[in-house]
């Protein structure tokens, strides 16, 4: 193995954040980390598409029945953070997360933010995603042109994206703002952005 010297650019570290605080409003209030898919908890399927994808580091942000989440759902090595204001919308939860990131003591230089609810989105399009992995990215995953989950946010992007994310708008106008900047990063051939909101979209739990 070649040892790094000061001349040597070192490979940028892109950690996962998943975003799981949602309640499940318009699923009776079940909360949407601990929905069964294939036998366990849907977060854990979220987690292990991060680090399959190649996000060696994963930050987990909880909202909904956090302690039931921490009970039964098994996230070792995960850096696990709580919203206390989930109820508000994704904005603070991302803005929760961005924050854990950036105390971070290895130095994370790009976040790849995912939504928990999303399982058709597997490792394939994580790991298209983390290619466009720098300090100052700015990349989204786009199906049949239209932009959608995951994305990727560099360090240098995380104090202004936080600066908009309020409500349930997340980063929307942040990625607005810079649209010219934004990568769009085709994955229509290896994922489904569907989301599960509804009692009606359980049935892709199923298998």
């Amino acid at each position: 193995m070649t040892p790094l010297t000061p001349e040597t650019p070192r490979t940028p570290l892109v950690a996962g954040l998943l975003l799981a605080a949602g309640g499940g409003r318009r699923l009776g209030g079940r909360p949407k980390a601990l929905l069964p898919y294939r036998g366990r908890p849907l977060v854990e399927n979220a987690v292990r598409v991060l680090r399959e994808g190649g996000c060696p580091v994963v930050h987990v942000v909880l909202g909904a029945s956090a302690e039931l989440v921490r009970e039964r759902a098994e996230l070792p090595g995960c850096v696990v953070v709580e919203n206390p204001e989930w109820a508000g919308g994704m904005g603070s939860s991302l803005r929760v997360g961005l924050a854990s990131l950036a105390a971070d003591p290895r130095g994370v230089d790009a976040a790849l933010v995912s939504l928990v609810d999303q399982p058709g989105i597997g490792a394939a399009a994580v790991a298209r995603l983390r290619a466009h992995g720098a300090r100052d990215a700015l990349a989204a995953a786009s199906y049949e042109g239209k932009r959608g989950h995951p994305v990727l946010f560099g360090a240098d992007r995380w104090a202004g994206i936080a600066a908009g994310a309020e409500g349930d708008r997340g980063a929307r106008e942040y990625l607005a703002a810079h649209r010219e900047a934004v990568a769009l990063v085709e994955c229509a051939d290896v994922a489904e952005p569907f989301d599960i909101d509804t009692e009606a979209d359980l049935y892709r739990l199923d298998g």
